[in-house]
């Protein structure tokens, strides 16, 4: 019935464990994060080696990652860098299809990025972005996301394999972005028929602001309202599942049992 799709975010070179077990090609942390993912619900995970290794290492980095993940944890993961050669490696290695996050509306990385979830079975974030970056409204933000659209009916990539991210900007410095973001997400349900999905980097709306898991909380049930299909957010924070899984019963997308919590983390 559509429930929202939970991207754990915690495998993050950014987080000082992750980034000390790359370095350290020590995978405890990883594989523990891995399991605690799934436990806490998330259906993929994120993979993100960030700043912690090197551009030129990353190729490697992944392929590294995906293995020790899968070593643990069958989730299929979602591979997350402005390394393409880095996510084809990780690609190659992964037993369930995966997700490739990500690629803005630019044409040199379209080319190089479509082809490619097609050829490994990939679903594909989208960013509706250029060089010049992310725009403040959402007609801007739409006619980027028409170009995604136009491109995975150029390169064959099924549509509904197409997640849409309005890119949400942490609220204490771009407050005016969030209504821009969720009419986005209301506007890109209209774009084709099936529909692209349309997917949030959650914890970004909240950064560097006190009350994040508030803010993440109340926007996750706002944007879910517009019609958000998936989040890469924090699968372990409690009370923001309970929200996902509350918000699908409300939006009647899940159907009511008194054990409706308990259902959602368990499917």
């Amino acid at each position: 019935m559509g429930e929202l799709i939970i991207i754990g975010e915690r495998i993050n070179g950014m987080f000082t464990d992750i980034g000390d077990a790359l370095r350290n090609k020590d995978p405890k942390a990883i594989q523990a994060w891995a399991v605690k993912q799934y436990e806490g619900g998330a259906h993929y995970l994120d993979v993100n080696s960030g700043p912690a290794i090197p551009t030129d290492e990353r190729p490697e980095a992944y392929a590294w990652m995906v293995n020790v993940i899968q070593e643990v944890c069958d989730l299929p993961l979602c591979l997350d860098s402005t390394n393409y050669n880095a996510i084809e490696e990780g690609l190659k290695l992964c037993k369930r299809p995966a997700m490739i996050n990500s690629c803005p509306a630019e044409r040199s990385k379209i080319e190089r990025v479509f082809p490619m979830a097609v050829q490994y079975n990939a679903s594909l974030i989208g960013l509706t972005m250029d060089k010049k970056g992310i725009p403040k409204d959402s007609e801007n933000r739409i006619a980027f996301a028409m170009e995604l659209v136009a491109a995975a009916d150029e390169f064959g990539l099924p549509i509904e394999d197409l997640y849409i991210d309005p890119l949400i900007l942490p609220v204490n410095v771009a407050q005016e972005h969030a209504p821009e973001v969720l009419e986005t997400i209301k506007m890109v349900k209209t774009l084709a028929n099936p529909a692209p999905r349309t997917v949030l980097g959650l914890s970004n709306v909240s950064q560097k602001s006190p009350n994040r898991h508030l803010i993440n909380r109340t926007f996750l049930a706002m944007a879910m309202s517009a019609g958000l299909d998936a989040a890469i957010m924090d699968a372990n924070d409690d009370d923001l599942v309970d929200v996902a899984a509350t918000a699908q019963i409300l939006l009647n997308k899940s159907i009511y049992a008194d054990s409706y919590l308990k259902v959602f983390r368990s499917r």
